[in-house]
């Protein structure tokens, strides 16, 4: 590629994530608050999102591999193409459908929507890797600049998501998504520049999913638990906690609860995004060595554990819904939110730093593998964890996986 094509492929995969995000962040918004409404239980509304996640651990140990073999442009439209197919069918559900038969096709669903997000995700995270300048602390920026703005848009989704469901209900906002997402699809396959790279070599076969680096792979189990720590609270409870606590059970108390819900989250992972994309300021990653940012990897995890353990205590001693609990939890979740997009971020680039580049796509599909992984084991405990023993159990577990998140990225220091 010519000196400018490395930024024009960067603006235009960042583009596409983008586009992915924001349609990825209001569809999970659209289905949580629509099928709760609807009556479904935590644990319900939890396994909606379980294929979701299964099918993220299964696409992130075969992106690597598709994306080796066909490119990595093949594998961004791919996700793009999927995600479409799972909006247009989501749009067919009938209202008049069984429980069963509903969590059944739903859940289905979004097992397609989990492969096309992995598929886009570790598409554009090994493309950052090929295109980003290896002078000046460039390779930090650059992913703190995708992952953070990525984030800051699904955010957004979140919000559209709530917005649109109130406003337009779930079968016109889904068939607007996939119209919109359709057209970015086209917009991509026309303006990104020919040659993206992303093929290995030939020699490569699938039996090296897995990192011969122990760096990678401490770091992918770390993250697990980094995710789960996170999704513990954020997939089911908290959302099914505020639902209970703003709607006054009306149709308006319902669609203003929507508003507030999803402006929170969207307010919650907006701000995640911009903390990501001055992490590199925060924790001083120009020219600073690797084993520097190892042990601040290792020092920003445990600075997370204590939040999620003293919302539980205050959950706790609150009992029932209380003003003060609500804002305590407002204020908890943010600063939990600060702390937490600082390990994402490091975690983000110490998966680049240590990936070989001959085969950066199957050490990311692997972390992100990972990911994935911490993500289902999350979802399944929201729900479980909240419909068992409530807000103080779902966030007492959100802690003991933060916890168990430190003690992985201390070994990381003896890798």
């Amino acid at each position: 590629m010519s000196v400018a094509s490395p930024l024009r492929a960067y603006a235009a995969v960042t583009a596409a994530y983008w586009a992915f995000m924001l349609s990825d962040g209001a569809l999970r918004m659209l289905v949580l608050l629509h099928f709760n409404s609807l009556g479904f239980t935590p644990i319900q509304l939890a396994y909606l999102f379980l294929l979701y996640e299964i099918a993220g651990i299964v696409t992130n140990l075969a992106a690597g591999w598709l994306a080796a073999r066909f490119g990595l442009a093949a594998t961004l439209y791919a996700g793009l193409a999927l995600q479409i197919a799972a909006l247009a069918a989501l749009a067919q559900m009938d209202p008049g459908w069984s429980i069963v038969a509903s969590v059944i096709f739903v859940m289905a669903v979004q097992g397609v929507s989990g492969v096309a997000k992995d598929l886009a995700k570790m598409s554009s995270k090994s493309a950052v890797k090929l295109l980003a300048p290896s002078e000046d602390g460039g390779l930090f920026r650059w992913v703190a600049a995708l992952t953070g703005s990525k984030n800051a848009v699904k955010g957004l989704g979140f919000f559209i998501g709530a917005a649109l469901l109130a406003l337009a209900g779930f079968q016109a906002a889904v068939w607007g998504m996939a119209g919109v997402l359709a057209v970015i699809l086209l917009a991509v396959v026309l303006f990104l520049p020919a040659g993206l790279p992303g093929r290995m070599k030939g020699a490569d076969t699938w039996a090296g999913w897995r990192s011969s680096d122990p760096r990678v792979n401490r770091l992918s189990l770390a993250r697990m638990f980094l995710f789960g720590a996170r999704d513990v609270w954020f997939v089911v409870g908290i959302p099914v906690y505020f639902q209970a606590v703003l709607s006054d059970g009306t149709a308006e108390g319902r669609r203003e609860a929507f508003f507030l819900i999803g402006g929170f989250l969207a307010l919650w992972i907006i701000a995640y995004g911009a903390v990501q994309a001055f992490a590199p300021r925060i924790l001083g990653g120009k020219g600073q060595p690797e084993a520097a940012t190892v042990r601040k990897a290792i020092l920003w995890v445990g600075f997370l554990v204590p939040i999620p353990f003293a919302l539980a205590l205050a959950a706790l001693v609150a009992g029932d819904p209380a003003d003060w609990l609500t804002a305590t939890l407002v204020a908890g979740l943010m600063l939990f939110g600060f702390v937490f997009a600082v390990n994402s971020s490091v975690h983000s680039y110490l998966i680049l730093a240590f990936g070989a580049a001959d085969r950066i796509t199957r050490d990311v599909g692997f972390y992100y593998m990972a990911n994935a992984a911490g993500r289902l084991i999350g979802t399944l405990l929201s729900g479980l964890s909240y419909q068992i023993g409530g807000l103080p159990l779902c966030l007492a577990t959100a802690g003991l996986m933060a916890l168990a998140s430190w003690l992985a990225a201390r070994r990381l220091s003896s890798a």
